[in-house]
């Protein structure tokens, strides 16, 4: 009896460590590799939060250079990965973009977009992608790009008429605000069939302070986002900036949508963008957009579409005025185009590779958006290796890629040639070539990157054209210091003195 006894415990332990030999090795096959990718330890509680201190693009890029292309924080209780080589960029926007193609939930798409009801922060889902059709189809998309390119044209006039008037009574330009004030008009005219601001003042320049504040206040690292359970102190007050802030957008949007319903009757065969819509409201096929969605999409529109644009015009003429010799470089180009008799137009904009290639250059070195919107993935995944957890939060580093030494000879250079080189000349910022993605890549790229390529290039190149630029008397350097926020601003507005070079009659239309 004692042998059978012997021999059954023998038996039951030899099983037993069959059956967790089995167990072991099965869940080697089948788990992926756990490793997560590498990053610092960061604090009990807050994680890592404190180390991204008041620029994160640039200590993130730092943590990039020790830890490598793939940097892991946990920040609050929220894991977060951060891409900042074109190649991990791909991995991330491209091979795995659908697992990538929601936001995470944050202070920002509750309190600033309508509880996410807008094309920036909603879920990817139907609402979103009817959203992105309804843009494409009537503001967004080429078609309806070169619908518009009149209206363009003729804000862009009033705005020259303004700079003319500066010019006369010996007066600085503050650049980021007549660009915002003629970016709205061009989008108002689009949307509501009407100009934003009659005249160039205190109410367009208002509205200026308004979108730099939301971009800014959308762009911090709230900590209540990372740590939910203390949302509700507002450690930091921006959720109750954001409050006070969505207020006054809200007045101004319910303002102009119900300014827009009473004259409805004038623009009877002639609908603008607004009145495809708020056509949608009652959608018998498909799903239908809520007035919410409508103040929600006017919102982004109105702020990123005119925030973004600017921001990259305003580095690319200041780093000319640090660079006189590129400034007299794309006046020259544009005189054997265009000649000094009529203003630019966006037809010349092909035949001008040396402006375009200045454009590229300011995407690279300013990125408008330094870090992409925040992604969170839907599905564990892995990458380069390493193990993705579910609802991991992802961050590009478009500034980081833009600089890197391994991507970019002399990344800290503003050297426009080398986009007319045979090895960067085909690069394009239209979000399929990594080098340079501006506005980001895949399903979630910028509704209005076709628009913010024209703006820049336009505006920029008509700038560069119509004026001779210096900087105001008493000025010897540019402050190029950035203000981190959702679009990357200078830290000091850029004002200069301008002289028009043009035959008069081109400012007159």
């Amino acid at each position: 009896m004692a042998i059978d006894i012997m021999w059954f415990k023998e038996f039951v332990a030899a099983t037993l460590v069959f059956l967790l030999t089995r167990l072991f090795v099965r869940s080697l096959l089948l788990k992926p590799n756990r490793r997560l990718p590498p990053g610092p330890r960061g604090l009990p509680v807050i994680g890592a939060l404190p180390l991204l201190g008041q620029m994160p693009h640039v200590a993130l890029a730092n943590m990039a250079r020790k830890y490598g292309p793939i940097v892991y924080l946990k920040v609050g209780t929220c894991g977060m990965v951060v891409a900042s080589t074109p190649d991990v960029a791909r991995a991330f926007l491209k091979t795995l973009d659908i697992n990538f193609s929601n936001r995470p939930p944050n202070a920002g798409a509750t309190h600033l977009a309508y509880n996410s009801q807008d094309m920036v922060f909603a879920d990817y889902g139907p609402k979103w992608k009817l959203l992105r059709k309804l843009s494409n189809l009537h503001m967004l998309g080429g078609k309806a790009l070169e619908d518009s390119a009149h209206i363009r044209s003729v804000e862009l006039g009033h705005m020259l008429r303004s700079m003319c008037e500066f010019s006369r009574r010996g007066e600085a330009v503050v650049v980021a605000e007549m660009l915002t004030f003629a970016m709205a008009n061009m989008l108002g005219q689009v949307i509501l069939s009407r100009r934003v601001f009659g005249t160039f003042g205190s109410e367009s320049n208002e509205f200026k302070d308004m979108v730099v504040e939301l971009m800014t206040s959308a762009g911090l690292f709230n900590v209540g986002d990372f740590v939910p359970s203390i949302a509700w102190m507002d450690l930091q007050g921006i959720e109750g900036g954001m409050k006070r802030l969505h207020r006054k957008f809200d007045v101004l949007i319910t303002k102009m949508i119900d300014e827009h319903m009473k004259v409805a009757h004038e623009r009877k065969g002639r609908p603008d963008f607004l009145d495809a819509l708020m056509a949608n409201r009652e959608n018998p096929n498909g799903p239908k957009l809520s007035i919410i969605n409508i103040k929600a999409i006017l919102l982004n529109l109105f702020t990123a579409g005119t925030d973004t644009s600017s921001s990259s015009i305003e580095w690319a003429l200041a780093e000319m005025l640090k660079n006189p010799s590129i400034l007299r470089r794309a006046q020259e180009e544009m005189d054997q185009v265009v000649g000094r008799n009529r203003r630019l137009e966006e037809s010349d904009l092909p035949k001008l590779p040396y402006l375009r290639a200045i454009c590229k250059e300011s995407f690279r070195l300013h990125p408008s958006t330094p870090l992409n919107l925040p992604r969170i993935s839907t599905e564990a995944c892995e990458v380069n290796g390493y193990y993705i957890p579910k609802n991991t939060r992802l961050s590009v580093n478009i500034w980081a890629i833009g600089r890197d030494p391994d991507v970019w000879e002399n990344p800290l250079e503003f050297l426009p040639d080398r986009f007319l080189s045979a090895k960067n000349g085909k690069i394009d910022p239209r979000g399929n070539d990594f080098e340079l993605i501006p506005f980001g890549s895949g399903r979630r790229i910028c509704a209005g990157a076709r628009l913010g390529i024209v703006l820049v290039e336009y505006i920029l190149g008509t700038l560069v054209h119509s004026f001779e630029w210096k900087l105001p008397d008493g000025v010897v350097e540019l402050n190029m210091d950035e203000a981190f926020g959702l679009a990357l601003q200078k830290a000091v507005p850029l004002a200069a003195m301008v002289t028009p070079r043009l035959s008069p009659s081109a400012y007159v239309s």
